[in-house]
């Protein structure tokens, strides 16, 4: 792996415990039908925005408003997992760049960050423009923006249609291993690495860059 000069972050599964009804009432409403209730609100988030990604153009206003509406609920009902702050803190120390690349939509990002007082750490802040604009979109414009090449980034996510996501944009793909079971299920996707908090992100980082430099 190459030295990791930033780190791109998706909140849902990653930065907070989210609610996985509200996400499993988008997904009746971009879907046009009731599904199967997941109690993963992570798995849920990315069948809604695979959703999105194919039919979001077609969505009404009103949808579109109902659907921004319940993602800044479910931002509001959403807890911080204690240690994104420090070690989120530890990582800009170290002069990683962290960047905000989210399929929410921007009110919801801006309101998460807002909430969750982390507006101070993150050098960027990418979001969904537009229904459709999901998934590779919003990390493509991080990327952009906080001027970083993919190989020299990783991603954070704990389901396979994050990882899939990154390993396209050729990210490194970091398996938050939230649950042992599924992660050794989601093992076989080719994740780059994988952490069980986010306080071994440093540490991973360090590792990755004195590997590199014993290259040399």
């Amino acid at each position: 792996m190459q030295t990791i000069h930033g780190i791109l972050f998706e909140p849902v599964g990653c930065l907070a415990e989210f609610s996985p009804e509200i996400f499993n009432e988008m997904a009746a409403l971009v879907s046009g039908r009731t599904s199967k209730a997941s109690r993963s609100a992570s798995r849920t988030y990315w069948y809604v925005i695979n959703l999105l990604e194919t039919t979001g153009m077609r969505l009404s206003e009103s949808d579109t408003a109902r659907i921004e509406a319940l993602e800044l609920q479910a931002v509001e009902t959403a807890s911080l997992y204690e240690d994104v702050a420090p070690a989120l803190s530890e990582l800009q120390n170290m002069g990683i760049n962290l960047v905000m690349a989210s399929s929410l939509s921007k009110a919801a990002v801006t309101r998460f960050i807002e909430k969750s007082a982390l507006a101070r750490l993150f050098t960027f802040v990418s979001s969904r423009d537009r229904a459709e604009q999901v998934k590779t979109v919003p990390l493509r414009t991080a990327l952009t923006m906080a001027g970083l090449e993919a190989e020299h980034a990783m991603f954070l996510t704990d389901t396979s249609d994050g990882l899939l996501v990154a390993n396209n944009l050729r990210l490194n793909s970091i398996l938050m291993m939230n649950d042992p079971d599924e992660a050794m299920r989601l093992a076989d996707h080719g994740p780059s690495g994988g952490i069980v908090s986010l306080h071994e992100l440093p540490d991973f980082i360090r590792l990755v860059a004195a590997e590199n430099a014993r290259r040399v």
